[in-house]
């Protein structure tokens, strides 16, 4: 379950904010002060904090990226303190949450940062997804490590939840890491934690997810985006069941479940030399691919169903059922974002539809509902370049490049990772190339929380 940090009292309208996190499944923690909420942070970590605008929100922000704790703050008060909003957002808050707290916004931010609880299991009615769930079941009992693989928006950390509510170790925490989205000194501390001292900002010793996820399961989610440095680390936790925090003396012993997933083919890394072949060994003892939502078309409309129930209800709007010409609409579509995509046209649609039923207009899909492109007659003469392709003519490959970078980053608000995405690259050769450009003097937008250098000149 998600792992929410309210921080400030419980019994005003703060209170009401975490019993709408609790009722949708949340797991609370809670500090009175800014120093206690550190402190649980650093032991216990969290998915979300939810910080009262009474307490000092840009001095913990600044805390945590000292220590190197990846936790995303949302300051929360009520609409006459817009000013300490600004402050708290403009200091590397994530969000502002107006008190009384809206059940909805709360949900929405829980998704953000990726908190959100998925307590369904995953929706089966095609016979390949049918034969995976039942595989699922039959090794989620087992202590050995999983690997999941699939194309991006399958529902690979749906799996990962399913497969840990199904397991012994289901009492126990589910900690899950995304390893693409933090830099490699971040995502290092974040793992195995550190010691005092360990680093200029580590003033107090600190738990990474290993310990976090201490008799339950840790999920290592784009493990194959992870530097190989980290991955021999990896590796010896697998080996001895025990961590060395940065800084530290001595090891931990930890007894946890390591689920990895990854959309790449890792065979394919190792013979690449980019992932190490005797970690693949190590978490590939049990491997589950999650079929893309083309080759399951008895899912898509299930699930779209689904959906619109979910989306009708956290929007307080009626259930509204499918048309018969949207039903068409969507098994027509091939679905390149998958589950994800689906998820998310549906959500819009139960927010555009008009009428007692959701129609196809209210369906707003990425692209055409087919790969065939139209035929081109053989006799048409070749196309010349024109528009925007025009303007490309006669300019580097690398300025190109470079300027379609940029753009995308400051498109996602600084988000490495979202940007990463629509630009089909790594998220590591995404830093590679920022770093480039800080180095050439050319204006990178900053990661969200925090703030431009001022060596860096607009180009």
């Amino acid at each position: 379950m998600a792992r929410l940090l309210i921080i400030g009292s419980l019994e005003g309208e703060l209170g009401a904010a975490a019993r709408v996190a609790i009722a949708r499944g949340a797991k609370l923690g809670h500090a009175e002060g800014v120093g206690a909420g550190l402190e649980r942070l650093r032991l216990e970590g969290a998915d979300l904090a939810l910080v009262d605008l009474r307490h000092d929100v840009v001095w913990l922000v600044q805390a945590l990226s000292a220590e190197r704790i990846a936790c995303p703050v949302v300051a929360c008060g009520r609409a006459e303190d817009a000013d300490a909003a600004v402050r708290a957002i403009e200091g590397g808050a994530r969000d502002f949450l107006p008190l009384p707290p809206d059940a909805d916004l709360i949900i929405a931010m829980l998704e953000a940062a990726g908190a959100a609880p998925r307590n369904d299991a995953p929706l089966a009615r095609d016979p390949a997804m049918a034969t995976l769930l039942a595989r699922v079941a039959q090794v989620a009992r087992a202590e050995a490590s999983v690997l999941l693989t699939g194309e991006s928006g399958t529902g690979k950390e749906v799996m990962a939840r399913h497969l840990h509510a199904l397991s012994k170790r289901a009492r126990g925490p589910f900690v899950a890491l995304n390893c693409a989205a933090l830099p490699e000194t971040l995502l290092e501390s974040e793992l195995f934690g550190h010691e005092k001292g360990a680093f200029s900002g580590a003033v107090a010793a600190r738990k990474g997810k290993f310990e976090q996820a201490e008799g339950g399961t840790l999920l290592l989610d784009e493990i194959g985006e992870m530097d190989p440095r980290l991955q021999a680390k990896i590796l010896r936790v697998l080996q001895e069941r025990e961590v060395d925090r940065l800084g530290g003396g001595a090891p931990c012993k930890v007894d946890v479940r390591i689920i990895a997933a990854t959309h790449r083919d890792l065979l394919s890394e190792v013979a690449a030399g980019r992932f190490r072949e005797d970690l693949y060994f190590r978490l590939n003892v049990v491997a589950l691919r999650i079929p893309p939502l083309r080759d399951r078309p008895s899912d898509i409309l299930p699930l779209a169903e689904h959906f619109a129930i979910r989306y009708a209800q956290v929007n307080g709007l009626p259930e509204r059922p499918l048309a018969p010409l949207a039903r068409h609409r969507l098994m027509a579509h091939p679905w390149p974002g998958n589950v994800r995509e689906l998820e998310n046209a549906i959500h819009r649609a139960v927010l555009l539809a008009e009428g007692h039923e959701i129609g196809p207009e209210a369906i707003e899909l990425s692209q055409p509902a087919t790969h065939h492109a139209a035929a081109t007659p053989a006799a048409a003469p070749p196309a010349t370049p024109t528009g925007q392709v025009a303007a490309l003519v006669g300019r580097k490959v690398e300025e190109v490049e470079r300027e379609l970078i940029l753009e995308t980053l400051s498109h996602c608000l600084g988000n490495r990772t979202r940007a990463a995405e629509i630009l089909g690259i790594s998220i590591r050769t995404l830093r590679n190339k920022l770093g480039e450009y800080r180095t050439a003097g050319i204006a990178v937008t900053p990661a969200p929380g925090q703030p431009p250098s001022p060596l860096q000149i607009a180009v």
